[in-house]
């Protein structure tokens, strides 16, 4: 039986995730921890604050207020950090974006069935449908995952136990992206990386803000707010209405389509102006409290309850980190095509944003839509990982 937490509540779970950045926050503004926080980014605490919490005990690690935050806030979030977006900043990125999510998606696809290998005389029964339904979730989302399972008869009790391991490997993965982005220059440089067209996208909109930089009044903040949650709304409705394209498009894939579409038309209008008024700040103030969702999910503790599938799960992210890394190598590609490419895939169109905006909140775009390609990879190559995964298991 397991115990209520000690903060259970709905509000109560709310304030500890305002709570957790704001005190993050105002450690990281002071000359004392400045040094500290230049190593270690505030986004990592933000992150694994709240998974030790929920490890804790204190907020539960699973909550209707959570996904209620995942389904409102997250979209909400990318339309205020959308509206001033660069569309044409975000074509030049080209090719290694590109190159970089395939071989994301390959590392997927092959380190499975290599993990798989070493791990399978002690792993239940049928576990090998159980990581090829995994294997769905890790290159398309959520809705690939219950494809690619259903598609090859995966037992309920083993795609519980994979949803475990599903959120513990990928949390932790997120984590130390979130690390990374702190030491992104040193990377670059070491990788001899070019990242001018990052740059350049990342200077034409801190000169945008400046350009139109002005004190924020009650009414900014009134019109920014609403019309975030608004759009979120009607996006959700039309979303609901919209017909699922198999596994690859769901209701949820409709919503941040059409918010991150909401807000790149917005962007061709007068409305972008309100990134001068901080709607990017109140965008980022959104994701935070989203990371927070994403860190409280992963109770640490179920590890202990299922190890060898928990090790498979490493394995396979460790291969696939060390595909990633080569990649990045040959073609000289910046951390941030990496960083995003990967959790394009093991995370989806819901985080590939936040990753992308801890680079910068112009970036969260390119993050929304690298994390919708690889929701149309997810089913197609999942279902061949599942193939190479049913042969190990007959060796």
């Amino acid at each position: 039986m397991q115990h209520l937490a000690f903060i259970h509540d709905s509000f109560g779970i709310a304030a500890v995730l305002i709570t957790v950045p704001a005190v993050i926050f105002s450690l990281a503004s002071h000359s004392k921890f400045a040094k500290f926080f230049s190593i270690v980014p505030p986004l990592v605490f933000a992150y694994f604050v709240p998974t030790l919490l929920a490890t804790l005990n204190i907020i539960p690690s699973q909550h209707e207020t959570y996904s209620y935050i995942k389904s409102y806030i997250l979209p909400a979030s990318l339309l205020l950090l959308t509206i001033s977006v660069d569309l044409k900043g975000i074509f030049k990125l080209g090719f290694k974006a590109v190159f970089m999510l395939i071989a994301a998606t390959f590392g997927i696809v092959i380190g499975g069935p290599i993990a798989f290998f070493f791990f399978k005389n002690g792993l239940p029964p049928d576990a090998w449908k159980g990581f090829a339904a995994l294997a769905g979730s890790w290159i398309g989302g959520g809705a690939n995952f219950i494809a690619v399972g259903n598609s090859v008869g995966t037992p309920d009790s083993i795609m519980g136990m994979m949803v475990i391991v599903d959120v513990l490997t990928a949390n932790i993965w997120t984590g130390i992206l979130l690390y990374l982005t702190g030491r992104e220059k040193q990377i670059d440089g070491f990788m001899k990386a070019d990242s001018s067209a990052i740059q350049d996208l990342k200077d034409k909109m801190v000169n945008f803000q400046e350009e139109t930089k002005r004190i924020a009044t009650t009414k900014d903040y009134m019109v920014m707010v609403s019309m975030a949650f608004l759009c979120t709304w009607i996006a959700a409705q039309l979303g609901n209405l919209l017909p699922e394209l198999g596994s690859v498009i769901s209701h949820g894939t409709w919503k941040i389509i059409l918010i991150t579409t909401i807000g790149v038309i917005f962007s061709f209008t007068p409305i972008r102006n309100f990134e001068g008024a901080g709607a990017s700040k109140i965008g980022t103030l959104f994701l935070y409290i989203l990371i927070g969702t994403i860190g409280a999910n992963a109770d640490v503790i179920k590890v202990f309850t299922y190890p060898y599938l928990f090790f498979t799960g490493v394995v396979w992210i460790l291969i696939h980190i060390s595909i990633i890394t080569i990649a990045m190598w040959l073609i000289r590609a910046p951390l941030f095509f990496m960083a995003v490419g990967s959790q394009a895939n093991i995370g989806g169109a819901a985080s590939a944003p936040i990753v992308a905006s801890a680079f910068h909140p112009a970036l969260a775009t390119v993050g929304v839509m690298m994390g919708i390609a690889g929701y149309v990879l997810g089913t197609y190559c999942a279902l061949l990982c599942a193939a190479l995964i049913q042969w190990v298991n007959t060796m």
